[in-house]
Protein backbone atom coordinates (compact mmCIF):
# COMPACT_ATOMS: atom_id res chain seq x y z
CA UNK A 1 0.00 0.00 0.00
CA UNK A 2 1.37 3.32 -0.63
CA UNK A 3 1.85 6.25 1.47
CA UNK A 4 -0.61 8.10 -0.47
CA UNK A 5 -3.49 5.41 -0.03
CA UNK A 6 -2.73 5.38 3.75
CA UNK A 7 -2.87 8.85 4.47
CA UNK A 8 -6.16 8.81 2.12
CA UNK A 9 -7.40 5.74 4.84
CA UNK A 10 -6.65 7.48 7.60
CA UNK A 11 -8.44 10.70 6.98
CA UNK A 12 -11.66 8.65 5.84
CA UNK A 13 -11.41 7.01 9.37
CA UNK A 14 -10.37 10.80 11.22
CA UNK A 15 -13.46 12.29 9.81
CA UNK A 16 -16.21 12.79 12.23
CA UNK A 17 -19.52 11.47 11.43
CA UNK A 18 -21.49 14.59 12.33
CA UNK A 19 -18.80 16.63 10.18
CA UNK A 20 -19.97 14.16 7.63
CA UNK A 21 -24.04 14.39 8.05
CA UNK A 22 -23.93 17.92 8.04
CA UNK A 23 -22.32 18.13 5.11
CA UNK A 24 -24.45 15.79 3.32
CA UNK A 25 -27.52 17.54 4.88
CA UNK A 26 -26.78 20.85 3.66
CA UNK A 27 -26.42 19.21 -0.19
CA UNK A 28 -29.28 17.19 0.06
CA UNK A 29 -31.52 19.98 1.56
CA UNK A 30 -34.87 19.62 0.96
CA UNK A 31 -34.92 16.41 -1.29
CA UNK A 32 -33.54 13.67 1.47
CA UNK A 33 -31.61 13.88 4.52
CA UNK A 34 -28.72 11.17 5.63
CA UNK A 35 -29.99 10.11 9.37
CA UNK A 36 -26.89 7.76 9.47
CA UNK A 37 -24.34 5.67 7.72
CA UNK A 38 -20.90 3.79 8.27
CA UNK A 39 -17.85 3.51 5.95
CA UNK A 40 -15.79 1.04 6.33
CA UNK A 41 -13.15 0.88 4.00
CA UNK A 42 -10.91 -2.11 5.36
CA UNK A 43 -13.52 -4.58 5.44
CA UNK A 44 -15.33 -2.67 2.08
CA UNK A 45 -18.59 -2.13 3.94
CA UNK A 46 -21.02 0.53 4.00
CA UNK A 47 -24.31 1.37 5.80
CA UNK A 48 -27.04 4.08 4.76
CA UNK A 49 -30.01 5.42 5.93
CA UNK A 50 -31.70 8.53 4.56
CA UNK A 51 -35.29 9.76 4.98
CA UNK A 52 -36.68 10.82 1.41
CA UNK A 53 -38.11 14.44 1.72
CA UNK A 54 -42.11 13.55 2.40
CA UNK A 55 -41.48 9.65 3.25
CA UNK A 56 -41.99 8.53 6.37
CA UNK A 57 -40.16 5.73 6.44
CA UNK A 58 -36.13 6.16 6.29
CA UNK A 59 -34.41 4.07 3.33
CA UNK A 60 -31.05 1.65 4.73
CA UNK A 61 -28.71 0.66 2.04
CA UNK A 62 -25.91 -2.27 3.09
CA UNK A 63 -23.02 -2.77 0.90
CA UNK A 64 -20.47 -5.55 1.12
CA UNK A 65 -17.11 -6.31 -0.52
CA UNK A 66 -17.50 -3.30 -3.39
CA UNK A 67 -14.10 -3.24 -5.04
CA UNK A 68 -12.61 -1.27 -7.79
CA UNK A 69 -10.40 -3.19 -10.22
CA UNK A 70 -8.03 -1.83 -12.39
CA UNK A 71 -6.74 -3.92 -15.54
CA UNK A 72 -3.79 -2.26 -17.55
CA UNK A 73 -5.98 1.06 -19.18
CA UNK A 74 -9.22 -0.10 -18.03
CA UNK A 75 -10.87 0.09 -14.72
CA UNK A 76 -14.24 -1.71 -13.16
CA UNK A 77 -16.60 -1.45 -9.38
CA UNK A 78 -18.31 -4.34 -8.53
CA UNK A 79 -20.53 -5.13 -5.23
CA UNK A 80 -20.73 -8.68 -4.03
CA UNK A 81 -23.17 -7.91 -1.52
CA UNK A 82 -26.02 -5.68 -1.45
CA UNK A 83 -29.34 -5.51 0.67
CA UNK A 84 -31.88 -2.88 1.41
CA UNK A 85 -35.09 -2.53 3.82
CA UNK A 86 -37.01 -1.93 0.58
CA UNK A 87 -38.61 -4.54 -1.18
CA UNK A 88 -38.01 -2.64 -4.74
CA UNK A 89 -34.41 -1.58 -3.72
CA UNK A 90 -33.75 -4.62 -2.79
CA UNK A 91 -34.49 -6.18 -6.19
CA UNK A 92 -32.78 -3.38 -8.28
CA UNK A 93 -29.74 -4.26 -5.93
CA UNK A 94 -30.05 -7.69 -6.79
CA UNK A 95 -29.57 -7.26 -10.71
CA UNK A 96 -26.22 -5.42 -10.00
CA UNK A 97 -25.06 -7.22 -7.30
CA UNK A 98 -21.80 -8.94 -8.56
CA UNK A 99 -21.80 -7.29 -12.20
CA UNK A 100 -18.77 -5.20 -13.21
CA UNK A 101 -19.43 -2.04 -14.52
CA UNK A 102 -16.84 -0.14 -16.46
CA UNK A 103 -15.32 3.11 -15.20
CA UNK A 104 -15.54 5.67 -17.93
CA UNK A 105 -11.61 6.71 -18.49
CA UNK A 106 -11.73 10.49 -19.02
CA UNK A 107 -8.50 12.85 -19.12
CA UNK A 108 -9.50 14.57 -16.01
CA UNK A 109 -10.30 11.08 -13.72
CA UNK A 110 -7.25 9.00 -15.96
CA UNK A 111 -4.41 10.27 -13.22
CA UNK A 112 -6.82 9.40 -10.11
CA UNK A 113 -7.90 6.39 -11.25
CA UNK A 114 -4.70 4.14 -9.92
CA UNK A 115 -4.57 5.58 -6.50
CA UNK A 116 -8.68 5.14 -6.03
CA UNK A 117 -8.04 1.49 -7.34
CA UNK A 118 -5.65 0.94 -4.66
CA UNK A 119 -7.48 2.25 -1.95
CA UNK A 120 -10.50 -0.22 -3.22
CA UNK A 121 -8.81 -3.15 -4.48
CA UNK A 122 -10.14 -6.26 -3.61
CA UNK A 123 -8.45 -8.27 -0.57
CA UNK A 124 -6.36 -11.08 -1.99
CA UNK A 125 -7.74 -14.47 -0.33
CA UNK A 126 -5.65 -15.62 1.64
CA UNK A 127 -3.45 -19.33 0.97
CA UNK A 128 -4.01 -22.49 2.90
CA UNK A 129 -0.57 -24.06 4.65
CA UNK A 130 0.36 -26.98 2.05
CA UNK A 131 1.19 -29.86 4.16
Amino acid sequence: MSYKTSLIKMAIKCTPKVLILWVANTQLKGIAELADFNFDLDARKSYVQIKLFGEAEAIEVWLEDFAVVGEGESYQFIIEKAQSNRPWLANALARVVGTAWKIPVTPQTKPHLELVAELFKTESPKQEAQP
